[in-house]
């Protein structure tokens, strides 16, 4: 079951090639996306429409192109939703750790102002699929995209594990039509209770299940290591408070100490690659 991915001319190098390697994305389409973050701020909003779906109440906007349509996810969540903390900062926090991490499965994401609000603004994917269509369809994971699969689900594990993200279900996960994971909805993330700074989200104890991150790249965990105050403040300080900060920390040591944990067991080669 193919579903066709239309992507905008601007940024048409970022999802059309399908690599095995980590990082996601190839040093071209990440450099592409300063020019993209900028369209997305600047760009002529033609019409915006209720996306329906979410606690969040988002909005798909579109933006004024001469080549093809191009829309975003625009929110302005924050506060208590259904006895859960959203942020639409944290969206912006999450893409700029991504960033950071050279992880690159966030679609590009910034600040835009739509009717007098602030709010976050996401880059929208057309077409592929979330992990929710994959699993009701009954679609298989083909057989050889299984190991860069299972790859990229261990990054995103790690990823949720260090910004304390709650809320990671099969609908913000989606896949490109050559597999590859693109990670959204990150509104529930940066979390500074006790709960999130004692326990990570996943592995041998997590507080969603004991899901464990078996293999990940010796880049992102070397990533990791080298993350401190200064480095997270610079690339996500302008939306996250010193406490959310010193929470991501906190997980830093709590993840690094598994993986740690898991290498002693099972030998470094077999944990990092």
């Amino acid at each position: 079951m193919k579903r066709k991915i239309l992507i905008p001319l601007t940024f048409s190098l970022l999802f059309a090639f399908h690599y095995h390697l980590w990082p996601q994305f190839t040093p071209e389409e990440i450099a592409r996306r300063p020019e993209i973050e900028q369209y997305l701020k600047t760009a002529k909003i033609i019409k915006a429409k209720d996306i329906g779906e979410g606690v969040t109440k988002p909005k798909r906007i579109f933006l004024e192109s001469e080549e093809e349509e191009i829309s975003g996810c625009w929110k302005d969540i924050k506060g208590k939703q259904k006895g859960y903390l959203e942020g639409w900062k944290y969206e912006i926090a999450a893409y700029e750790m991504d960033k950071l991490l050279d992880l690159n499965m966030i679609p590009p994401t910034v600040q835009r102002n739509f009717e007098g609000k602030e709010g976050s603004f996401q880059f929208w994917m057309e077409g592929g699929m979330s992990d929710l269509d994959r699993m009701e369809d009954d679609i298989k994971i083909p057989e050889s995209e299984l190991l860069n699969w299972n790859k990229n689900k261990y990054k995103m594990r790690a990823f949720d594990c260090l910004i304390g993200n709650e809320d990671r279900t099969q609908q913000n996960i989606r896949y490109t039509d050559d597999w590859r994971m693109i990670l959204i909805d990150h509104s529930r993330s940066f979390r500074s209770s006790k709960k999130f700074t004692e326990n990570l989200v996943y592995g041998r104890n997590g507080i969603l299940g004991a899901k464990l991150f078996r293999i990940l790249p010796r880049a992102f965990v070397q990533k990791i290591k080298e993350l401190n105050f200064e480095a997270i403040n610079s690339a996500a300080g302008s939306y996250l408070t010193e406490k959310e900060i010193e929470s991501v920390l906190k997980r830093k040591d709590l993840l690094l100490a598994e993986i740690d944990e898991m290498i002693k067991e099972h030998g470094e080669n077999k944990i990092l690659y």
